[in-house]
């Protein structure tokens, strides 16, 4: 009998814990604009989909980043996006890796904990 292959899951790479979202734009085509500086501490490449948690209203979205000005602490929710934030609410950005099977023993995402005009204050380990 042939040994089954492990199924790839879905585990949480890293996490941008309570940004404060700065600005909507609904006319834009779409997406998140992020600083590049919490995009590079999250590990989160240019149009790598992410998840987006609304703290305010509970809205759950799924789009891609995209990179806007380094250091000016932009998280922008851009296009139909627009419509599940306000500026001034929290979000948590989530980003996701494939693994076949379960990870490692010790495994855990990559933390990145701001301060209310978004700059890094800690990067951590684990949730």
């Amino acid at each position: 009998m042939e040994k089954s292959k492990p199924m790839s899951r879905y585990f949480v790479k890293s996490k941008i814990q309570k940004a404060t979202v700065t600005q909507t734009d609904l006319h834009y085509e779409g997406s998140i604009t992020v600083d590049p500086v919490l995009l590079e501490k999250a590990d989160i490449a240019p149009y790598e989909q992410v998840h987006v948690l609304n703290i305010n209203n509970g809205a759950r979205i799924v789009t891609y980043a995209i990179e806007g000005k380094r250091g000016s602490g932009m998280v922008c929710l851009n296009g139909a996006a627009a419509r599940q934030a306000e500026v001034g609410d929290l979000v948590i950005i989530l980003s996701y890796q494939s693994i076949e099977g379960v990870p490692a023993k010790g495994y855990a995402p990559r933390v990145i904990l701001v301060n209310a005009k978004n700059k890094v204050v800690k990067v951590k380990t684990g949730v």
